[in-house]
């Protein structure tokens, strides 16, 4: 696992001009249905530990700089048109892919000149989730960036504290149980609780 403590004091130097809570994106939400989406998304966000809120480019660059290709953080973007970005560590530096949203999903548009459609998720972590199954299936999406084409490698998200003991074991049993079967033989509290974060990352 990557992760920091809050208190570490190379990351508080390096966020010594942000803060952790939800920043100031005053976004006008085409309905009620996409602002229900971004609150349910935004309240797993800040479950997952590895949601940075208010950073620049600058200083994710400066956080996944010591750490191998495929570690990864989200963050919200400094585009104000957008929400929430994807900083990746990659071969050849950090890149920063904003994260679109439409009226039902997030999705990641990682080469503009790809015609191809892109898979669409309810939730920022899901998607995050898929690109992390598709890289183990050995299938691979590219970064277009500076007239260069880079892999996509989501491997470890960079933790900025230690999950509590009730949440990493929700993480275990998602991984597990991923069959609906298997879920419904659950209690309902505990079925509830699982479907506030339904990923293991």
């Amino acid at each position: 696992m990557v992760t920091y403590s809050k208190t570490d004091s190379a990351v508080g130097n390096c966020l010594s001009s942000t803060k952790m809570g939800m920043g100031y994106h005053f976004k006008t939400f085409v309905s009620e249905e996409q602002f229900l989406m971004v609150v349910k998304t935004l309240q797993k966000l800040r479950e997952s530990d590895f949601f940075w809120s208010t950073m620049t480019g600058k200083q994710a660059s400066v956080l996944l700089s010591p750490h191998r290709p495929g570690t990864f953080l989200i963050r919200e973007s400094s585009d104000h048109q957008h929400l929430f970005t994807l900083s990746v560590k990659t071969e050849t530096g950090t890149k920063n892919l904003r994260i679109q949203c439409d009226e039902k999903s997030f999705f990641l548009q990682t080469d503009p000149k790809n015609v191809d459609s892109v898979p669409h998720f309810d939730c920022v972590l899901k998607l995050i989730n898929y690109y992390i199954c598709q890289r183990k299936a050995s299938i691979v999406y590219y970064i277009s960036a500076g007239g260069e084409r880079i892999p996509l490698e989501l491997i470890k998200p960079l933790y900025f504290s230690m999950s509590t003991l009730q949440h990493l074991c929700r993480k275990t049993i998602n991984k597990e149980l991923d069959i609906s079967s298997q879920r419904d033989q659950l209690p309902n509290k505990v079925q509830e609780y699982l479907d506030k974060y339904e990923v293991d990352i």
